[in-house]
């Protein structure tokens, strides 16, 4: 049997509920818009269902510690289409078993779950050091981005509290919406506008001492390159070539 669902994480959660509900024998979860339909197998289309999703969650929280449940969460947020199945089939697990189940190493959807975490918690800490923003002519500090994994909700706390004094917008070119902080909260926000037009503002919306400072930091960044111990190789393994596009000092004229 199939299961198609919206994507949501509700979604997931309901799907869940609905296998203990109506106990088929096998479950492939497919997300909606991915799916090819097979006329050999029946098909169920999930229902998004906040009361189910909630229940199913509860039931988590007292089968998982917190650092099992940020795994789940982090596995989520890859947004891979085969780590919806495995998300699924690692939370039925979960619960037909006693506890400590997800110690199970052994179990391909606890081992596929700790794996795909560790890639977007890599990603996370990625983006929070090589995230640099620009200011604009407006007051706001902007920075675009397009990490493989959806990791805004993971950075949130990082940059609200190490940016606290500024007015700032990071955001996901690739998944078309950002973060927004005030100086009191952060928000979801989404920009109607070409997307080219947020990956890298024009001089005339940026600062006007901007350009000035990316200067001195690029300068900085010569003066203390030292040419003779240069490693390009073991500069690559800390900081990934697709990384560079976000550093003023890899810009260089």
């Amino acid at each position: 049997m199939i299961y198609v669902f919206d994507g949501s994480l509700e979604g997931l959660l309901t799907a869940v509920f609905e296998y203990f509900e109506r106990k088929p024998k096998t479950v492939a979860l497919k997300v909606d818009k991915l799916f090819q339909p097979d006329a050999f197998k029946e098909t169920l289309h999930i229902v998004n269902n906040r009361h189910k999703a909630d229940r199913v969650w509860q039931g988590l929280q007292k089968k998982l510690d917190k650092q099992w449940r940020r795994r789940f969460y982090c596995a989520y947020l890859a947004e891979l289409p085969e780590i919806y199945d495995a998300l699924f089939h690692f939370v039925c697990y979960i619960f037909a078993n006693s506890d400590g189940a997800e110690k199970n190493y052994g179990n391909e959807y606890v081992l596929a779950i700790s794996q795909t975490a560790t890639k977007v918690e890599r990603e996370k800490h990625r983006m929070e050091a090589f995230i640099r923003f620009q200011h604009t002519a407006d007051g706001m500090f902007y920075c675009g981005i397009d990490p493989d994994f959806n990791v805004l909700p993971l950075i949130v706390k990082h940059f609200k509290d190490r940016y606290a004094d500024q007015q700032w917008i990071i955001y996901d070119l690739k998944r078309h919406y950002g973060l927004y902080y005030d100086l009191l909260s952060v928000e979801e926000v989404n920009i109607d506008i070409n997307t080219a037009n947020l990956k890298q503002p024009s001089k005339q919306q940026l600062n006007v001492k901007e350009e000035l400072y990316a200067n001195l930091w690029k300068d900085y960044f010569k003066s203390t390159n030292i040419e003779s111990r240069k490693n390009t190789k073991l500069h690559v393994q800390h900081v990934p070539k697709r990384y560079w596009k976000y550093l003023t000092e890899k810009q260089l004229d």
